[in-house]
C-alpha cells in the first residue's frame, strides 16, 4: 500500500507548499464596514462575501431548505452526511419554545458525485435540540439536550429514515445545565475511546453498547472536539473565551493547562465587518466595532486531509461566530509542550462580510477538503444572556436579528492546486480485508473510519495483515494498525515490544501509550522493555512513559518514573504534570477526610456540588477556585479562594447566585457577567454553594447552605433583574432579614 497513496501525495505537497508560501505572503485583511446590513443573503451572494488567502476558494455543499439551523455534521462509512439541526434554537431573544421536540437530524447524499448534496431525508425527527452525532458502522449515536442518555438509531430498510432506536448508554440524571454548558461533541479517537467534549467520562463501544470510564477531572470543552494525526485531543471553551484548552495531555491523566499554551497574537481576532452584536458590548470591540478577542470560539478542528496545501496538515482551526471568522493556528511542539501560534499577522484565515455567517463547526471531509458548518442565524447567544434591557437584547431588537432564522449552509474550502477526492467511500459494504489498505490513506478521515469499522466488525481474520503493517507500513499506517489491533483485543506482547523499538518517535510514543494494557497486568517483560526508553531522544516518548507508568504499583515502573523526573528537571510539561498528579492525590485524600466529618446529608450535598461546580462554574472560576489564566486573556471571573463573599453572609451569597452579577469586583473589571442562576433548583444551588464554602480545594471551612435556606431566600428575592445585579446589591448583606425581604434592586 505504500506505493499506492504516498509518492504522488509527497510530490503534490512539495509543489503546493512552494506555491502557498508565495501566495500567502501577500494576504492582508480588507475591512468592509463598521455597520453591516443584517439582512440575510442568498447563498450565491453570501459566497462573494468571504475573504481567504490567495489560492483558496469556498464552495457550497448544502443550504436551506435542505438544511436549517445546522450545528454539526458527520459522515458514515459510505460517505453519507448526517446533519444535526437545532431547529428551535433562539427563535427570538426570549428563547420561545426552545425546548419543543421539533429539531432533527438530516441525512444528505451526493448521488451524482459532483460535490453538492442532492438527496435529503429526515433521518431522525422530533428531537429536543440534538447535540452530537457519531456514525458507528450502520448505526448513528446521538445525544440531545437535558438528557444524558446516548441513543443509537438505525435505518433497516434503506429509505434514509431511522426506524430502529435503542439506548446504548443509560443515565437517568436530568442535565439541568444551560444548553451551552452541556456536552457538545463526540469523537472516536485513535485510542478507540469515544470522548465527549465535556464532563468526566469516556466510552468504549463494545457489543453494541457504550461502556463508560470515569476520568480524573471534568473536561471543560464546549462545542466540538478534535484530534491530530497522533491522537492528541484539542478542546475549546467558549464561555470564558478560551480558544484552546486541555491540549497538553490526554484526559485520562487529568486536566492540564499552561498560561502560555498559545501566543497573545492567537487571542486577537481580525473581522472584516463590525460585530456590534457582541454580548460584551463596546468594551469588547475596537473603534471600528470589530471584536477584539474570542468570546464564543467553538467547533475547532485539526486539518488532516490531503487535498489542500500540505502546510495546513496539523494546523488548528477554530471558528468565532460572533466575529464571523475562522482563525488558523500553527501547532508547535516545544520539548513535548504544545503551543499554538497565529498563522497570520493581523488577518484571519477566513472572514465573512455577511452578518449572518455563523461558523459553528469545522471538519476534514472524506474528499480531503475543509468543511464549515454555518448556522446562518441572527442570534448566536443563549437566552440567559439576552434579556430585554441588556446590551445584546437591545441590539437584537434594533437590528432585527430575531427575524433571521430557518436557514443554514455547509461549505467546503478548496485550493486551486488540488482537486477534491471524488472517490466514494464504500466501507460499510467492503470486507475487513479490504479496509486494511485505508489505514495507509493520506487523508485522516479514511484512516479513522477504516480503523473504527474493522473494530466494530470484530473480524480477527485481518490480524496477520495488521501485524505486518505494524512492522513495515508507513508511519501513520503503523500507528493505526497498532491501535486497530488494540481495538480488536489482539494486541500481543511481541507486537508492542516491536513498536517500542520503532525508528519513528510517534510510533514509539503510541506503543508506550498502548502498552498500558500490559502495565495494568503487571507484565514484567513489557515494563522491562519500557525501561529502555528512559533516555529516548524524543521528549514526547519520555513524557508518555512517565504518564503511562506513574500509577503502576510495580517497583520497576516506579523507578522508571523517578529516573525520568530526575533526568528531565527542565521539562516543564513532565514536571508540572507529575506535580499536579501528586497534588490531586493529596487533595482527594484530604477531601475524603473532611467529608467524613459532615453529616450524611451534608456530605451528599457537598459531593453533588463538587460535580456541578466542575461541570459549569470551573469554566470561569477554575477547577481550583483560583480563576482561569490561560493565554494572554484576562481572567474571565474573580477567584473564589479567600473570598469573603463565599465564606461570609449566606443570604447575600444565595442572592448573588439567584440574580447573577455584573460590574467590577473588588475594584477589578472582569469580561464575563455571571448570569442569574434562578432557573436551577434549590438543591442545585445549595449543593454548589456548600461545595465552594466547604471544599479543601479552596481551603474554605464555612458551614453548608441547606436546600431550605435557598428556598427561603428565593421566596423573598422577588425582583431578579435581567442580566444580573450589580455588586452594589451585595450591600444587602449588611441589612437585617426583615429589611432584606422588602429589598428591591435598583440598577
Amino acid at each position: 500500500m505504500r506505493g499506492k497513496f504516498i509518492p504522488m501525495l509527497a510530490l503534490l505537497a512539495l509543489i503546493s507548499c512552494q506555491q502557498e508560501s508565495a501566495d500567502e505572503s501577500t494576504y492582508t485583511r480588507k475591512f468592509i464596514t463598521t455597520n453591516p446590513d443584517p439582512k440575510p443573503l442568498p447563498p450565491k451572494e453570501s459566497l462573494r462575501k468571504f475573504q481567504l488567502p490567495p489560492g483558496y476558494r469556498i464552495e457550497l455543499v448544502a443550504s436551506e431548505p435542505m438544511v436549517q439551523e445546522p450545528v454539526a455534521i458527520a459522515w458514515d462509512g459510505n460517505g453519507a452526511m448526517y446533519v444535526v439541526q437545532m431547529n428551535t434554537y433562539m427563535k427570538d431573544a426570549d428563547a420561545t419554545e426552545e425546548y419543543e421536540p421539533t429539531s432533527r437530524i438530516m441525512k444528505l447524499v451526493d448521488t451524482d458525485n459532483d460535490g453538492r448534496m442532492d438527496q435529503v431525508s429526515i433521518f431522525i425527527d422530533s428531537l429536543v435540540l440534538p447535540r452530537t452525532v457519531l456514525p458507528v458502522g450502520d448505526e448513528v449515536l446521538v445525544t440531545v439536550t437535558n438528557q444524558q442518555h446516548v441513543w443509537s438509531y438505525k435505518d433497516t430498510n434503506g429509505d434514509g429514515m431511522a426506524d430502529e432506536k435503542r439506548i446504548v448508554y443509560k443515565n437517568n440524571t436530568i442535565d439541568s445545565r444551560n444548553l451551552e454548558h452541556q456536552n457538545g461533541g463526540f469523537y472516536w479517537n485513535l485510542d478507540n475511546w469515544i470522548y465527549p467534549s465535556r464532563d468526566n467520562l469516556r466510552y468504549k463501544y463494545k457489543n453494541g453498547m457504550l461502556m463508560a470510564d470515569t476520568l480524573v477531572d471534568n473536561m471543560i470543552g464546549q462545542w466540538g472536539l478534535t484530534a491530530d494525526n497522533y491522537g492528541k485531543l484539542f478542546y475549546s471553551e467558549a464561555g470564558p473565551g478560551l480558544p484552546a484548552v486541555q491540549i497538553q495531555q490526554m484526559p485520562a491523566y487529568g486536566a492540564l493547562n499552561f498560561k502560555d499554551q498559545y501566543s497573545e497574537d492567537f487571542t486577537y481576532l481580525w473581522p472584516v465587518i463590525g460585530n456590534v452584536d457582541a454580548q460584551g458590548g463596546p468594551r469588547a470591540l475596537r473603534e471600528d466595532s470589530t471584536l477584539v478577542r474570542f468570546t464564543s470560539g467553538a467547533g475547532q478542528s485539526i486539518f488532516r486531509g490531503d487535498r489542500l496545501p500540505a502546510n495546513m496538515v496539523g494546523d488548528y482551526f477554530i471558528p468565532e461566530p460572533v466575529g464571523r471568522v475562522i482563525k488558523r493556528g500553527k501547532v508547535i511542539n516545544q520539548n513535548g509542550k504544545i503551543r499554538i501560534e497565529s498563522a497570520y499577522k493581523e488577518v484571519d484565515w477566513l472572514a465573512s462580510a455577511d452578518m449572518n455567517f455563523r461558523p459553528v463547526n469545522t471538519y476534514t471531509g472524506p474528499d480531503g477538503c475543509f468543511y464549515i458548518v454555518d448556522m446562518y442565524h441572527g442570534i448566536i447567544q443563549e437566552g440567559e444572556w439576552t434579556p430585554p434591557d441588556s446590551y445584546l437584547g437591545k441590539k437584537i431588537v434594533e437590528l432585527g436579528l430575531d427575524k433571521n432564522k430557518g436557514m443554514g449552509r455547509i461549505y467546503r474550502v478548496v485550493h486551486k492546486n488540488f482537486k477534491p477526492d471524488r472517490t466514494k467511500p464504500n466501507m460499510l459494504n467492503q470486507p475487513a480485508a479490504e479496509l486494511v489498505q485505508y489505514l495507509s490513506h493520506p487523508n485522516g478521515w479514511w484512516r479513522d473510519m477504516a480503523q473504527q469499522t474493522i473494530i466494530i466488525r470484530k473480524d480477527k481474520s485481518v490480524v496477520p495483515a495488521l501485524k505486518k503493517l505494524v512492522s513495515n507500513g508507513e508511519q501513520l499506517a503503523r500507528i493505526h494498525a497498532l491501535w486497530t489491533l488494540e481495538g480488536l483485543e489482539a494486541l500481543d506482547q511481541e507486537t508492542v515490544t516491536l513498536a517500542l523499538r520503532d525508528a519513528d518517535a510517534h510510533v514509539r510514543k503510541s506503543a508506550v501509550w498502548a502498552s498500558e494494557l500490559f502495565i495494568q497486568q503487571n507484565n514484567t517483560e513489557v515494563i522491562s522493555a519500557l525501561s529502555k526508553l528512559t533516555a529516548d531522544t524524543s521528549a514526547d516518548v519520555r513524557i508518555q512513559l512517565m504518564l503511562s507508568l506513574r500509577t503502576s504499583t510495580n517497583n520497576v515502573a516506579k523507578d522508571i518514573v523517578q529516573q525520568l523526573l530526575t533526568a528531565n528537571p527542565d521539562n516543564e510539561l513532565m514536571q508540572f504534570s507529575f506535580k499536579v498528579f501528586e497534588e490531586t492525590k493529596i487533595k482527594t485524600e484530604t477531601e475524603l477526610a473532611r467529608l467524613k466529618n459532615l453529616s450524611p446529608a451534608d456530605r451528599e450535598l457537598v459531593s453533588k456540588g463538587a460535580t456541578h461546580y466542575k461541570q459549569l462554574c470551573s469554566n470561569c472560576h477554575g477547577l481550583d477556585g483560583k480563576g482561569v489564566l490561560i493565554g494572554s486573556n484576562p481572567m474571565p471571573a474573580p477567584p473564589l479562594i479567600g473570598s469573603a463573599r463565599v465564606t461570609g453572609d449566606k443570604i447575600a451569597l444565595i442572592q448573588l447566585m439567584l440574580m447573577g452579577l455584573q460590574g467590577p469586583v473588588d475594584g477589578k473589571e472582569y469580561p464575563n457577567n455571571m448570569p442569574p442562576m434562578a432557573g436551577n433548583s434549590d438543591e442545585y444551588l445549595a449543593s454548589v454553594l456548600s461545595y465552594i464554602r466547604n471544599s479543601s480545594d479552596f481551603n474554605n471551612k464555612a458551614s453548608v447552605i441547606t436546600v431550605d435556606e435557598v428556598k427561603e431566600v428565593r421566596s423573598f428575592t422577588k425582583h431578579i433583574p435581567p442580566g444580573g445585579t450589580t455588586l452594589r446589591s451585595l450591600e444587602i448583606g449588611k441589612l437585617g432579614r426583615a429589611e432584606r425581604k422588602n429589598w428591591d434592586v435598583k440598577r
